[in-house]
């Protein structure tokens, strides 16, 4: 299986390590959030990270929202990618 290379920019407007806000919208499922801040603790060093969760408009979906310290580009893209994989979510912004 070969390696997805993302071709990001973020090494070059963000100095390192520094606070970066991910936004994940998923189904809205009660294990939604636990399953995002378990992806998060897995893949940082701290664990007391507070999401924030919103509902859309008809309750079909969350957003939850956190923010995390981050150590590189490489750092944020394997959170992207890894949030990614959660069957719940549908975008990671």
């Amino acid at each position: 299986m070969s390696k997805i290379v993302k071709d990001t920019k973020f090494d070059q407007y963000l100095d390192f390590p520094c606070n970066f806000s991910f936004k994940v919208l998923g189904l809205a499922d009660e294990r939604l959030v636990d399953q995002v801040m378990a992806v998060i603790r897995q893949h940082t060093h701290a664990c007391d990270y507070s999401p924030t969760v919103k509902p859309s408009a008809k309750g079909n979906y969350h957003s939850v929202a956190v923010n995390v310290t981050v150590t590189s580009k490489d750092h944020i893209e394997l959170l992207y990618t890894e949030l990614g994989k959660i069957e719940l979510v549908r975008y990671v912004l």
